[in-house]
């Protein structure tokens, strides 16, 4: 049975910094696709940045760039998100995703969620 477990995030201020992780158990695959994905009250999950498991590829939304950074661990299956310069509009519940992949970013396999994590950056 896959497991996600995130940890982190938390209250900032504006202009703070705040990371979160996320671990995954039994899940048996070497080829994947970790992603973070944040969700607003009453919208949709939105995502923030993904990276793959192989050659570290990586992606981000175009308002964390250079604000955001995202690496993983392959030996633990883990990944982390680092948020620096966290702006206000940066509140929401954060969500750590895995997915297997045929190589880059080819979806082949089912999602998996981690519980999620508020970020809180208020002033």
């Amino acid at each position: 049975q896959v497991q996600l477990v995130e940890s982190g995030g938390g209250l900032v201020q504006p202009g703070g910094s705040l990371s979160l992780s996320c671990a995954a158990s039994g899940f048996p695959f070497t080829n994947y696709a970790w992603s973070w994905y944040r969700q607003f009250p009453g919208k949709e999950r939105e995502l923030v940045a993904a990276i793959t498991s192989v050659v570290a590829a990586t992606k981000y939304a175009d308002d964390v760039k250079g604000r955001f950074t995202i690496f993983r661990d392959t030996a633990k299956k883990s990944v982390t998100l680092q948020m620096t310069m966290l702006k206000a509009e940066d509140t929401a519940v954060y969500y750590c995703n895995i997915v297997r992949t045929s190589g880059d970013w080819l979806k082949i396999g089912e999602d998996y969620w981690g519980q999620g994590a508020q970020v809180t950056v208020f002033s």
